[in-house]
């Protein structure tokens, strides 16, 4: 059967051990409820002016032609009480319904009060020994406001087609309403799900250079859509969405797509820290003289992480200014929690245990498997590399023979041991203009990499190249006469590596990516349907943050413009890329066939071989991959029990059309993007691939930035000067003084500790957050076998966590620590941490979704 049996209403007992009688000497049943509403930032708790009503899911109203609907109650007896973390009210509720009622599906909750609130769930006792429970984490508003009032379905799956008929209009009805009409600006209120362009980026009102190409819709600057906030307007009008002004946090986000009261609290306090931490330096550095650069290593680490540093006056004022954009409540709590902690930067994991092994080659190179982003490496199928066009790298044999123990370039790369890092054909077509702005001078890039004996890699040859009629490059070796040559070229390549990370495989690949599957499912998918059941938690948050990153950080003018090299053509090369996206290749294992790090084996649980056996971002990804996979599939055959069953859910197929033709529809007429869903194999896959994108990818890219970058000298985010050639001043210079040539040519002291105090943002775990292999509710679902399912599931994802810890110790596999001694953790589930215990820069963890 594809879901629990409901016993049949008829022999079942409805009512409590009594029944009541009204005065006209009809006979009800009396059913008592529990209603558990969130007592954080509540400015008036709901009283009898909430009410709620029950619909019936097996009897209609013969009149209405609807489900039967049963009288009004309100809530009474409110009492102060906790679940988990959180405060709360506690409310009683009773009904009393005819005995012709049957068994209630869902209900109807109206809000007379003045004020919204969180209401997480309710509970009603339905007999002796069953319980139907609603599990609602919503705001609900005030009805004066919304002109409409709440409904909840009870936590009971059903697909389409086995909805109960009383309750099948009701389900078509509120998606409808969900999906709204298009029109009108957004109130805070609104519970609507609508498709948009990326068309508030730009700010032309303050210049034209503050414009910014709309993306999305068209052939030139195709995208993601994004979840619509104000007034629609279109690409081809060349109208941009305003936006307020620069940390504007009052924009429309759907409400039950906004961040939680305590988070909100949480990361306006974050920010604010770090705010305090990329101030107080520069306040420093007035001071001291020291207005541009850093003078050395020493000093950048003395400045940057020494013991707390205080300054009352700046604190103050940045209180100040807070509190003219936030809320009473939440001003409270950021002032708490400033006042507990220091204002200094943490040290970054890969100088904590040896201040200098970030500049080894090994590090380097290991960096490209274990760090912030590793999933962009290749195997080098043809030598010399080459490029668009057919145009050959300027690495020739002379830069590597030799240096292969022992092996041709032809037999090492018949074994798989030449890998690359190629950041060269997506720049060059970008890299005059980004070199045309003020302060940035880069290359695009060509690293060569050899699998050594012992499992890791060595650098080869590092070619850089600049544009012109003939392509100008230059090629770097590591026993190059000087040796802070070599260095330079390293920096470059971690300069083209950090703008790609933070510009693709986290916000492109993950952030962007996941939006339109969130507004689809929302408008298409039932709160009923099982699909939406399973997706749900991985879509946590998504909106709220990817609405925070247009405002301040992805916008003209924002904070990745100011500090990441490809400045403010940064979004529309991310839309020149996005042109080659395929869902299907997000993947893990189709991703890394594609880049040659492994091959088909249907032998092993994954369905490939790894061939690089210490690859720890593949190997522990390879694990989460089987677990979410079987999880998936094992809960897909639960609810469909053929894939004819697939091919006829309506619900499934507007979907899956929405995202393919909408959400992503400017990859629509690529016939590998996607995979047709006509079958259970094909939507375990679909359905497996976005978790993946939506947790373990994500975290992946995420929650190691600090650990990597928060060294800023470890991955810059640009240069300012190339590197010099022989017989010139600037040679000279870099020849009596590397270290001060190397913070000339690096980004200003101003843009790094900028840069240092986003990504300490972007790595800190929330307290409310949720991670694979939990669930915020355990009534999420009365399905007891969905229950044991997902507890396996947590189980299996133990085991990873067993196995994780004991590769971290196998001195064998050298890539696990290296020579910084950061072990790999960022594949570690860590479902333990409930409640929010372990908080922070953690640098392990996978939450369920998108969510910083």
């Amino acid at each position: 059967m594809h879901r629990m049996q409901v016993p049949s209403p008829r022999k079942m007992n409805l009512c409590h051990p009594f029944n009541s009688s009204s005065p006209d000497g009809a006979t009800y049943h009396v059913v008592k409820g529990t209603v558990v509403i969130s007592r954080q930032h509540l400015r008036s708790p709901p009283g009898r002016k909430t009410t709620i009503c029950l619909y019936s899911s097996t009897q209609f109203d013969k009149n209405r032609k609807k489900a039967r609907l049963s009288k009004s109650a309100s809530l009474k007896n409110r009492k102060k009480t906790k679940h988990g973390k959180t405060d709360t009210f506690t409310y009683h509720i009773t009904f009393h319904l005819d005995m012709e009622f049957g068994l209630p599906g869902a209900i109807v909750v109206k809000n007379g009060n003045k004020t919204e609130f969180f209401l997480k769930f309710v509970s009603l006792e339905v007999s002796e020994d069953r319980k139907i429970h609603f599990d609602c984490n919503s705001w609900v508003y005030p009805v004066k406001k919304t002109n409409t009032d709440r409904l909840f379905f009870s936590n009971t799956s059903y697909l389409p087609g086995k909805t109960p008929l009383p309750l099948q209009d009701l389900r078509k009805e509120e998606l409808l309403s969900l999906r709204g009409n298009g029109r009108g600006e957004r109130k805070t209120w609104d519970r609507i799900y609508d498709y948009e362009y990326y068309n508030d980026l730009g700010s032309p009102d303050k210049g034209e250079d503050r414009a910014r190409p709309v993306l999305g819709g068209t052939t030139l600057y195709p995208y993601p859509r994004r979840c619509r906030t104000g007034r629609p307007v279109s690409a081809a009008d060349g109208v941009t969405e305003t936006r307020g002004n620069f940390l504007n946090l009052d924009y429309y986000v759907p409400p039950d797509d906004r961040f939680s009261p305590v988070k909100f609290s949480e990361f306006i306090t974050s920010a604010i820290q770090a705010v305090i931490h990329f101030v107080i330096p520069e306040v420093k550095s007035l001071f001291q003289g020291d207005i541009n650069n850093f003078r050395s290593f020493e000093q950048l680490k003395r400045d940057l992480y020494a013991e707390p540093r205080h300054s009352a006056a700046f604190e103050m004022m940045a209180m100040e200014k807070l509190k003219t954009i936030v809320p009473d409540e939440v001003y409270k709590d950021v002032t708490k929690s400033i006042k507990k902690n220091p204002a200094k930067f943490p040290v970054p994991q890969v100088i904590a245990a040896d201040e200098n092994a970030w500049r080894t080659d090994e590090e380097f190179a290991r960096e490209m498997l274990a760090g912030l982003n590793p999933a962009v490496i290749k195997c080098l199928k043809v030598f010399p590399p080459v490029g668009v066009g057919g145009r050959e790298s300027s690495i020739t044999d002379s830069h590597i023979e030799g240096k292969l123990e022992g092996l041709t370039i032809q037999r090492a790369m018949d074994q798989k041991r030449i890998f690359i890092l190629d950041h060269h054909d997506y720049l060059m077509p970008y890299l005059s203009r980004i070199n045309s702005q003020k302060g940035v001078r880069v290359y695009a890039s060509r690293t060569l990499l050899f699998l050594k004996d012992d499992g890791t890699l060595k650098p080869l040859a590092i070619e850089l190249t600049l544009p012109g009629e003939e392509e100008q490059s230059r090629v770097f070796v590591p026993d190059i006469p000087v040796r802070a040559l070599w260095e330079l070229a390293k920096t470059f390549v971690a300069v083209n590596d950090s703008g790609y990370h933070q510009l693709i495989s986290h916000w492109l690949y993950t952030h962007a990516a996941v939006e339109p599957f969130v507004i689809a499912t929302k408008r298409q998918l039932s709160a009923m349907h099982p699909i939406y059941k399973l997706l749900d938690p991985h879509f946590k948050d998504t909106m709220h943050i990817n609405a925070l990153a247009r405002s301040i950080l992805l916008n003209s003018g924002g904070i990745l413009e100011r500090t990441m090299f490809p400045g403010k053509y940064a979004m529309e090369l991310s839309s020149k890329i996005y042109t080659n996206w395929r869902f299907t290749e997000q993947a893990l294992p189709e991703d890394l066939v594609k880049r040659g790090l492994a091959v088909r084996d249907f032998t092993q649980p994954s369905g490939v071989s790894l061939l690089l056996e210490d690859y720890p971002y593949a190997t522990d990804g390879l694990d989460i991959w089987v677990c979410i996979k079987k999880w998936v599939h094992n809960y897909c055959v639960r609810f469909y029990p053929d894939d004819m069953a697939v091919i006829s859910d309506p619900e499934l197929e507007l979907w899956y059309t929405e995202i393919r033709h909408v959400g992503h529809g400017d990859r629509r007429e690529d016939p590998h993007c996607w995979l047709e869903l006509n079958s259970i194999e094909n939507l375990a896959q679909t359905l497996t691939t976005l978790i993946w994108i939506a947790s373990a990818l994500h975290a992946s890219v995420n929650f190691g930035q600090f650990a990597y970058a928060g060294f800023a000298p470890n991955r810059p985010t640009r240069c300012r000067e190339f590197i010099p050639v022989e017989n010139t001043h600037e040679f000279a210079e870099l020849q009596k003084d590397p270290e001060k040539f190397f913070f000339h040519m690096v980004p200003d002291r101003f843009t790094t500790t900028l840069g240092l105090a986003l990504i300490e943002v972007l790595s800190c775990h929330m307290s409310d957050e949720v991670y694979l292999g939990q669930r915020a509710s355990a009534g999420w679902t009365d399905d007891g076998e969905v229950l044991r399912l997902f507890e396996e599931f947590t189980d299996d994802l133990r085991r990873v966590e067993k196995n994780i810890k004991e590769r971290n110790k196998d001195a064998l596999l050298k890539n696990r620590l290296g020579p910084a001694k950061v072990p790999y953790t960022l594949m570690y589930p860590d479902t333990s941490n409930t409640s929010g215990k372990d908080k922070g820069v953690t640098g392990k963890g996978i939450p369920n979704s998108v969510s910083i």
